[in-house]
């Protein structure tokens, strides 16, 4: 009996840790999303309200309807898509020759891109000014999209060359004794094994270019050029914030990236299976 309680006991706390963690994690986007539905009377009253039972959609209005926002939405989109995809392209193919091939200079270049991964890109914002502004590329979403991409590329090929290094070279050369060529082999046998890495880079990729503001602000001054990091930062009244409509911006800007996770999470299982190679 003694055992089975401390057996019992020993799972007990556990669970009950992670439950406490996982409340106060999920709890400030609990805070967001409510406080966005909530009347402004709700929201600057003395006494806090945790659940607007008179719930309201004015401040989701506010915020669609602010200026230029389907515009900075439209450009979001289009540079953090660009940039990840871009990164993914680079990365994958700089994973796959570090990987398999040996030549100089092999482990100085994974050197730089480590160095690179822990540079902090706030330090660079003025060297990067002078270099657009020198290049007369101001207000455009071409160097947010190259830079975007260089923020996410080292962690992108770091990551990607465990996986690839995960996959055995075996299986590249029984598909080529079986008649495919390099590409092939890549193709059809490496790639689908490399599902998991792809979802989880290209996650981490989004979730970093669609959140930037630093870069965005300096850059890119015309309002209809910005993305929607500086359109959060515009609900503010004479007054003070508005922070109804602070908050249902920052759901809408949020919920892309749940949405993103989700899906990818299964995905990344289903690849687990997909790249399966039957004996």
């Amino acid at each position: 009996m003694k055992r089975a309680a401390l057996a019992t006991a020993g799972r007990i706390w556990p669970n009950a840790t992670a439950i406490v963690l996982a409340l106060g994690f999920v709890f400030p986007v609990y805070w967001m999303f409510s406080t966005a539905f909530k009347p402004t009377r709700d929201i600057i009253t003395e006494e806090p309200v945790w659940f607007p039972f008179r719930g309201t959609a004015e401040h989701f209005a506010t915020a669609v309807n602010a200026p230029h926002f389907w515009t900075l939405a439209g450009n979001s989109v289009v540079v953090t898509v660009l940039a990840v995809g871009l990164s993914l392209v680079i990365a994958l193919c700089g994973a796959f020759a570090l990987t398999r091939m040996r030549f100089k200079g092999r482990r100085g270049i994974l050197l730089t891109f480590m160095i690179a991964q822990m540079a902090p890109w706030e330090v660079m914002v003025i060297s990067i000014y002078m270099i657009v502004r020198d290049a007369d590329l101001l207000n455009s979403l071409v160097p947010l999209t190259c830079f975007y991409m260089l923020m996410v590329l080292p962690f992108t090929l770091l990551t990607l060359r465990g996986y690839v290094a995960a996959v055995p070279k075996e299986l590249e050369e029984s598909a080529m004794v079986d008649g495919c060529s390099r590409r092939q082999a890549f193709l059809k046998v490496v790639f689908p094994l490399l599902a998991p890495g792809l979802m989880a880079t290209s996650l981490f990729g989004f979730i970093t270019a669609w959140n930037e503001f630093p870069l965005v602000l300096v850059l890119n001054k015309e309002p209809a050029m910005g993305t929607l990091p500086l359109w959060l930062s515009q609900f503010q009244s004479q007054f003070g914030d508005d922070w109804g409509a602070t908050m249902a911006a920052a759901s809408i800007f949020a919920v892309p990236i749940l949405v993103l996770f989700l899906f990818l999470q299964r995905k990344a299982v289903g690849g687990l299976t997909s790249g399966a190679v039957k004996g």
